[in-house]
Order: structure tokens, then C-alpha cells, then sequence
């Protein structure tokens, strides 16, 4: 298990003079974030569109505002000792930032508001009563609808049209949701005559002997999905899958830029920052309950033509017009 690592930002209160004292509230808020990847340029770019949006709505972090950290929370029980902390500061409102982060903070409290970004599913989940009117002390901004899985299955085709047969890769305790994903993507390959394979992996040491039996045979395809399991270990299984020539459809952003061949899905700083707008409202007296779950409306498209290069792709020129960002 790797460990945790976490951050408490409270600002130089001690230098402050007495006329700045004067002006502050009776109390200062507080805000918990429970964020699953470990800090990094990646994570410390995510918080900082959170914090720049906070201050936006017109608070400041070290006058009234406290944001307090907890990274790298790959599992559950990571997830509940972090969220078990912070329930220990009294905040006024938790940011639980992927599914084992938010079941680790209902875990240790049922009352603390949640504000949820990067979990799929809520309802199915049962997080959430519905998104209209989600009940309760949670609500937030889901992420990929499984439907995505057909269209992850057309763009696979369109960038490789010889594929034959796709795997989904996914850890089935941070993915529990991973089957109603693979389902989309089967239906979709049906109608290519493409053969769907799952494939569930629980520990990092199964990746070789995974990817060696898949890739042994050509014309062969990978599919991931957001899975916090997986995006901790992409380097070394993106690594694994350009060697065995094996073109990849990626769960998230950042596999893109560690060699993932293609992304179509969510933009992650963008869900933060609207995460920063409920946050807002619920400091301000509103109720999670009371905040309909925000879908995503926006998608994005990352092609990485290094990748392709490397595995004798030629992207064809449409799907290289419709990409928001072309890697090289």
C-alpha cells in the first residue's frame, strides 16, 4: 500500500494585524477534499482550478476559508482513514473526488455535506435517491454515462479499422460499475463483428501475464475505463500495451499524455471547478439535497500521434479535425 500523502492549506493567520482580525467572521469555514490521485502536477493542477473558483465566488483561503487535503486514496480503507480525519476538523462541506473516496466519507458520516466529482453512476451506485432531487447529505457531478462505451468501440474502429478484438481492462473493487461500461461496448462491437473481451485485473503483478496472452494474437484493441486503480498504475500498463502493439482507448486525460492512443471523455479541471460552485452554495446555507447531480454535457477528444506513429497508425484526417487536442 502506498502511502498517503496530505496538505492543510491555512495561510500565515499569525502574521495578520489586528485591523484584519477586526474584519474577519465569527468563524472560519471549512472545506475536507478527498482526492484519489497521489499530488502531483496532475492533482495540483485540478485543486488549483478549485481554489481559484472558490475565491472567485468570493471567498479566500487563510481569511475565511480552509481547504484541507488527503491524496493518493486508491482503495477504501485509504479512503475511510482519510475521510475519518477530516471528519476530525469539523468541515462545513467534503469534495470527495472519485467512487472509493465517496464511499469512504459516507463510510465514517452520513450527515457532513459531500459534493462528489468523478464517480459514475451515482443513483445505480446508491449514492444519490435521484439526480433531480438527490436526497440526503450528497450531491455533485457524475462522469461518464456507461452509454460512452459504444462510442469508445467507434472511435477504436475508426483509428483502427483492422481491430478484431477488444479488451476492457478494468479492477472490479474501484470499477464496480466496469460491467455496465463493458456491456455498451459489446453491443457496439457486435455491429462491427469485433470479438469483447473483459478483463478484470486486482493487483498490478497481473498486468504482464494479462497482456501477454491478449496481445499474442493480432489484431487486438484495448479499451480502459475510469478506473482509480488503473489510472495509478498507467505509466507501466500504457508501457505494456505499445509493446505489444495493442492500441488503446484511454479512461482518462493524463493516459494520453503517458502514451494512451486516443481520449474521448469528461474534462476533469472543468468538473472541478463547477464542483467549486455547489461547494459555494452549500457554505452559503443551501442543502445537498436540495442541488440536483450534474451530467456531463461537454466531451473531449485526445488523440496522441506520437502513439500512433509508434504503432504504424495513419489517424485518418476526419478524426484528426474533430480532436480538441492532437499530441505529438
Amino acid at each position: 500500500m502506498r502511502r498517503r500523502e496530505f496538505i492543510t492549506l491555512v495561510g500565515g493567520a499569525a502574521a495578520w494585524p489586528l485591523a484584519t482580525w477586526a474584519q474577519q467572521p465569527a468563524r472560519m469555514r471549512r472545506v475536507g477534499v478527498l482526492m484519489y490521485l497521489s499530488r502531483n502536477p496532475e492533482s495540483e493542477g485540478r485543486l488549483a482550478a478549485l481554489q481559484q473558483s472558490i475565491e472567485r465566488l468570493g471567498w479566500t483561503v487563510g481569511r475565511d476559508l480552509t481547504i484541507d487535503y488527503r491524496f493518493n486514496l486508491v482503495d477504501l480503507g485509504q479512503a475511510r482513514a482519510a475521510a475519518a480525519e477530516l471528519l476530525a476538523l469539523a468541515p462545513d462541506v467534503i469534495l470527495a473526488i472519485s467512487t472509493p473516496a465517496l464511499q469512504g466519507q459516507l463510510s465514517v458520516s452520513r450527515t457532513v455535506p459531500v459534493v462528489f466529482t468523478n464517480v459514475a453512476e451515482p443513483v445505480a451506485q446508491g449514492f444519490v435517491e435521484s439526480l433531480s432531487r438527490p436526497g440526503g447529505n450528497v450531491t455533485g457531478f457524475s462522469s461518464l454515462p456507461p452509454s460512452v462505451g459504444s462510442k469508445w468501440m467507434d472511435l477504436l474502429k475508426e483509428i483502427v479499422p483492422q481491430v478484431t478484438r477488444v479488451g476492457f481492462i478494468f479492477n472490479p473493487p474501484t470499477n464496480p460499475y466496469g460491467g455496465l461500461f463493458f456491456g455498451s461496448i459489446q453491443l457496439a462491437a457486435t455491429k462491427y463483428s469485433v470479438e469483447a473481451k473483459l478483463l478484470p485485473v486486482y493487483d498490478p503483478a497481473e498486468f504482464d501475464g494479462l497482456l501477454t496472452s491478449f496481445g499474442r494474437e493480432p489484431g487486438g484493441g484495448l479499451i480502459f475505463g475510469p478506473d482509480n486503480f488503473m489510472a495509478g498504475y498507467r505509466e507501466p500498463i500504457l508501457e505494456l500495451a505499445n509493446r505489444f502493439r495493442l492500441p488503446t482507448i484511454v479512461g482518462g486525460r493524463a493516459y494520453s499524455m503517458a502514451g494512451g492512443l486516443l481520449y474521448y471523455g469528461i474534462n476533469d479541471v472543468d468538473h472541478t471547478r463547477q464542483a467549486a460552485t455547489y461547494i459555494d452554495r452549500i457554505l452559503r446555507g443551501a442543502k445537498p439535497s436540495d442541488l440536483p447531480v450534474q451530467q456531463p454535457s461537454k466531451f473531449e477528444l485526445v488523440i496522441n500521434l506520437t502513439t500512433a506513429k509508434a504503432l504504424a497508425l495513419t489517424v485518418p484526417p476526419s478524426l484528426l479535425a474533430r480532436a480538441d487536442e492532437v499530441i505529438e
